[in-house]
């Protein structure tokens, strides 16, 4: 099954910001050799100030740290004893600056311009987190922004791209924060990736998001944000994954969530209710995510005309009625499909058994009814069959076989003769739906996959409206 993320290459910020050159590693562990040094002799501090990653500067910073190590040594030649303040920095082209001030409060500025607006970014943010219980924010002290614990930068790679040094990324998953989302943050404007989840934000996410062009994934999950579902996501032209899981947001799902080009939607857990847009068979997500809600109605027709690339779609605990459509059988790749907890009829479609690739398979707690067909129960990768709790009136000798594969098979509370565990008898006299069930439409024997996707296709071609 897919995982939360789709953690590759590209997205996999921590690749481009671990240190893989020696004298960047000596410049780092000489800094802070010289920090505690200058900090027990007379309590001179010390700033170093960079740019970035200057891998082709080494050479100049290794002779700016002997002359460091040579002035603690000598400090006698200033004339210092005590409450003086040496800043040290490298900027643009590689100029060195070294200049004392006494008891300076103000940190200097960046070398880097854009890193300015990330410091008044993250500054601003910061007074607006009202608890930090795991203290991640003391490390958000001065203006070198990359050096904050949970902020990553982009890796210029040359000294001329050292003033395209950008906050690439944020990621405080679990952190426990208490505050709110400010407008600021839209002024990281490089930023490719925000996870946030597992924190106790509130409040609504600000409409100065939009500005953050270059956002792939954004993680607001598991925090107590509310309101209408975040429209300025619709409009992040970057964006490919979306999770804003276990919040408050309440009202109706927008049809753009659809129409954009997501490749995982996450916003189960949450207050929406109403239809699901009738355009959902537009998304080429490849995970979609929208149990545990109050959406209703039917599953909308064009469920059955998405891509075959769909991996998981779970429609669990809401309120949805009507029937399962009879596309589902075009989702080749799909290895989850859970539509239980709702009050959905008619009979199982025969397509499912073209989902050669599922592996949980959850029916339970709907007014299913019918009979499980044979192809179904040999499904090659099914590990879990749940179909509880609905009014199934048999299943065929295939289907009992699937104790003997050790795959988990639930068939309580349905009305099968000679089966354990069954309804009482008068449960089962009345089918729910009536006259209302679903039509059945018998699939040939046998099933040609290939051809249902075919056939299927050219029905979503022709239901298609043509483009303005």
């Amino acid at each position: 099954m897919i995982q939360k993320k789709n953690m590759n290459k590209k997205w996999h910020i921590e690749d481009q910001i671990n240190p893989t050159s020696l004298p960047l590693s000596l410049f780092n562990a000489a800094s802070n050799l010289i920090w505690t040094t200058l900090e027990a002799h007379n309590q001179i501090r010390i700033m170093l100030v960079s740019s970035a990653k200057m891998y082709k500067n080494y050479i100049m910073n290794f002779l700016l740290l002997h002359f460091l190590l040579h002035l603690s040594e000598t400090q006698a030649a200033f004339g210092v004893s005590g409450g003086v303040g040496i800043g040290v920095g490298v900027g643009n082209g590689g100029v060195v600056w070294v200049g004392g001030r006494i008891n300076s409060p103000e940190p200097p500025r960046s070398s880097v311009p854009k890193l300015n607006g990330a410091y008044t970014a993250l500054q601003t943010w910061k007074s607006a987190i009202t608890d930090d219980p795991l203290k991640i924010l003391d490390t958000w002290v001065g203006p070198n922004v990359c050096s904050y614990k949970g902020v990553f930068c982009s890796n210029p790679e040359d000294e001329m791209a050292s003033s395209t040094v950008l906050v690439s990324g944020i990621d405080l998953n679990h952190a426990n924060l208490q505050g709110t989302l400010v407008k600021e943050l839209s002024l990281l404007i490089g930023m490719s990736l925000l996870h946030l989840n597992s924190n106790r934000f509130t409040g609504t996410v600000p409409e100065s998001f939009r500005d953050l062009t270059s956002l792939e994934e954004l993680d607001l999950s598991n925090n107590q944000l509310s309101g209408p579902f975040p429209s300025v996501t619709l409009y992040m032209p970057s964006l490919i994954y979306l999770d804003i899981r276990f919040n408050s947001f309440s009202g109706s799902l927008p049809q753009e969530l659809f129409n954009k080009n997501l490749d995982a939607i996450f916003v189960n857990n949450n207050q929406f209710e109403g239809e699901i847009p009738q355009n959902l068979g537009n998304s080429p997500a490849s995970v979609i995510n929208l149990a545990n809600n109050k959406l209703s109605g039917n599953i909308p027709a064009s469920f059955g005309f998405m891509g075959s690339k769909v991996k998981e779609i779970l429609f669990l605990n809401n309120q949805l009625t009507g029937c399962i459509p009879e596309g589902v059988g075009l989702f080749t790749e799909m290895q989850v499909l859970d539509v239980s907890f709702n009050s959905l009829i008619g009979h199982v479609p025969d397509t499912l058994s073209c989902l050669q690739d599922i592996e949980v398979l959850n029916l339970a707690h709907n007014k299913l009814s019918g009979e499980l067909s044979d192809v179904l129960c040999s499904l090659r990768s099914l590990a879990n069959l749940t179909i509880a709790y609905n009014f199934f009136s048999g299943f065929s000798q295939q289907c009992s076989k699937l104790f003997f594969r050790n795959i988990g098979f639930d068939f309580s509370l349905n009305c099968i003769p000679g089966r354990d565990m069954q309804r009482p008898q008068p449960e089962c006299s009345m089918i729910p739906g009536g006259s209302l069930s679903c039509i059945r439409i018998p699939a040939p024997n046998p099933l040609v996959c290939g051809a249902l996707a075919v056939s299927s296709t050219t029905k979503n071609t022709d239901h298609s409206s043509p483009s303005p």
